[in-house]
């Protein structure tokens, strides 16, 4: 009984780590855009990477998908903090119900 605990609670803290991990890749790439578009606010000309070219864009076509990544990697990162309490709470509840024992 409590072995098995103690593999759930390992599994929990193995996917409370991948999740940390997932939501630090993304609040980075909300760095990166909010980076981007204040350097696009900037300027007049815009670009974009292509592969391994640069190659000229509109300006509010680049601004436009720039902002509908912000909104998915936003959205995205509310999940991941809500599963990433979630798991927390399961592994402290798991940790006082084996301490108990």
């Amino acid at each position: 009984m409590s072995e098995d605990k103690i593999r759930q609670l390992n599994f929990i803290e193995q996917s409370l780590q991948s999740v940390f991990m997932q939501r630090q890749q993304f609040q980075a790439q909300l760095v990166e855009i909010d980076s981007a578009l204040i350097e696009l606010a900037k300027t007049n000309s815009a670009y974009r990477i292509i592969g391994n070219i640069m190659v000229a864009s509109n300006k509010e076509d680049l601004k436009k998908d720039l902002e509908e990544k912000k909104e998915v990697f936003s959205a995205r990162l509310k999940v991941l903090e809500k599963q990433e309490a979630k798991f927390r709470e399961d592994a402290q509840m798991l940790q006082k119900e084996i301490m108990k024992k």
